[in-house]
């Protein structure tokens, strides 16, 4: 007898260990629990932890809350200006109804994905290409509300929806390579051209302030000779200009004047001409600086020398 309730004990042990094996189950924090009974969905949504179901009756489905990832392959189509792009985007959701999510759809991953993907094919053909390049903060938000309208009755919350990348044909890169360059060129040469209208300016205020001091445009040059003369690799020609010379001329002292060796006869009037006085000193000084030859050589050259003319005519030349 004792072993037959002995037996029948642990029977019931272990019955009572396989069933709480069986209806027993624990959800994760970040999941909920749906209970089917013969496959109808019961009300309430087991929490976090540990419950239990009712074997061979009840079935529990486990749903993941968690914010999903998921990539939306790249698409290709026609933009509003007739340029071909291939765009693709990720899409960043989750599970807000578990109960929607479940009944109220198959696969809501892979409806979101359709979704995202038929959602970003109509954005791009609705855009210019200058907006999917530089204005994609707009272009996200209407791609989120394109893909949370048909969401919100499956139980998924659209968190946010990124456009990663615009791949552009080649001959479209070069052709707004060009565009850029030649952008840019025309802002160098503005730059450049207020460059150089600031710098004629100054230049000119430069020149207004040398010409009143003379000396601060040779103080310049000696500048510009510095900073030239520093490479020590080429060589320099300096022409002076006349500027310098005067300043030089200014700043030397000036001569001692020098003795006068014989006063000179006074001249007589303008009209008269030069005086007599005058006359016989020319004379006297044009003989005195003739070359006269030795008399005792003769003639040089067989050149002959007339004779001195007498003290008569001299006097005659003086009258």
């Amino acid at each position: 007898m004792v072993e037959e309730l002995l037996t029948a004990a642990i029977a019931t042990g272990v019955g009572v260990a396989v069933y709480v094996g069986a209806a027993a189950r624990v959800v994760k924090q970040y999941e909920r629990g749906l209970v089917f009974r013969f496959g109808r969905l019961r009300e309430e949504v087991r929490g976090p932890g540990f419950t239990t179901i009712v074997p061979f009756v009840e079935r529990l489905r486990k749903v993941n809350m968690q914010i999903v990832t998921l990539p939306v392959p790249a698409q290709e189509g026609i933009t509003r200006d007739n340029v071909t792009v291939r765009v693709d985007a990720v899409v960043y959701f989750k599970v807000v109804d578990p109960a929607s999510a479940i009944v109220a759809v198959e696969d809501y991953r892979f409806a979101v994905s359709q979704m995202a993907q038929t959602s970003l094919r109509s954005i791009i053909g609705k855009s210019d290409l200058d907006d999917l390049l530089s204005n994609r903060e707009m272009l996200n938000q209407g791609l989120e509300l394109m893909i949370d309208s048909p969401a919100v009755g499956w139980g998924v919350q659209i968190d946010r929806v990124e456009i990663k990348d615009v791949s552009l044909p080649e001959t479209m890169k070069r052709s707004m390579a060009r565009q850029a360059e030649a952008d840019r060129e025309r802002r160098a040469r503005v730059i450049n051209a207020d460059a150089e209208l600031q710098a004629s300016h100054k230049l000119a205020e430069a020149a207004e302030v040398m010409s009143e001091q003379p000396a601060a445009l040779q103080l310049r040059l000696l500048h510009t000779i510095v900073a030239v003369a520093a490479e020590k690799n080429s060589t320099l020609v300096l022409p002076f200009p006349v500027e310098l010379l005067r300043f030089l001329e200014r700043s030397a002292p000036p001569p001692a004047a020098a003795p006068a060796r014989d006063r000179p006869a006074p001249a007589g009037p303008a009209s008269e001409g030069p005086g007599p006085a005058e006359v016989a000193d020319a004379d006297a000084d044009a003989l005195d600086g003739a070359a006269v030859p030795d008399a005792l050589d003769g003639p040089a050259d067989g050149l002959m020398l007339d004779a001195p003319p007498p003290e008569e005519e001299r006097e005659g030349l003086r009258d």
